[in-house]
């Protein structure tokens, strides 16, 4: 089976994988800049966890993430972007292939309408048997669950 990656990216990334022999684990990682750091300590420990789940997984065959057209407000588009940036940077340095999925094209897979809000997401993926402790790591299942149900399983 194909090992795929799937993200939420933001200070609270949501992830989930579907590992080779066909489990999947999930969580969700924290971001956000301590104190005495500076702006791009985030992003550094970003690539150093994406090291640590390629690292524990062996490979990853695919990764796709949620892809935002619109944010809240100025910060969340940058920290968005930079996020973004650091992945593809690192994906094509790992020689990893990546898409990112539609805001809307997730929301309509999980749960039938492609304006869901948070709550319809996570209510969809504890119907699919996962316990999602928040809405990123809800968003992440979709995702992955849109990637095996669309974009086949099988290496």
């Amino acid at each position: 089976m194909t090992t795929i990656l799937a993200l939420d990216l933001g200070t609270t990334t949501g992830w989930a994988m579907r590992l080779a022999d066909g489990a999947v684990v999930s969580g969700t990682m924290e971001f956000k800049p301590g104190r005495y750091e500076g702006g791009g300590m985030r992003f550094l420990r970003f690539r150093s966890w994406l090291d640590h789940l390629l690292d524990g997984a062996r490979t990853i065959d695919l990764l796709h993430f949620e892809e935002v057209r619109r944010h809240a407000g100025t910060d969340a588009a940058h920290i968005y972007g930079g996020f973004l940036a650091h992945l593809a940077a690192w994906c094509e340095l790992k020689q990893i292939p990546y898409q990112g999925v539609p805001v809307g094209t997730i929301k309509r897979h999980a749960t039938g309408k492609g304006n869901a809000g948070k709550d319809a997401v996570i209510a969809a993926m504890q119907a699919r048997g996962f316990n999602p402790e928040d809405d990123n790591e809800a968003d992440a299942l979709a995702i992955l669950s849109w990637a095996i149900d669309t974009q086949g399983g099988a290496r």
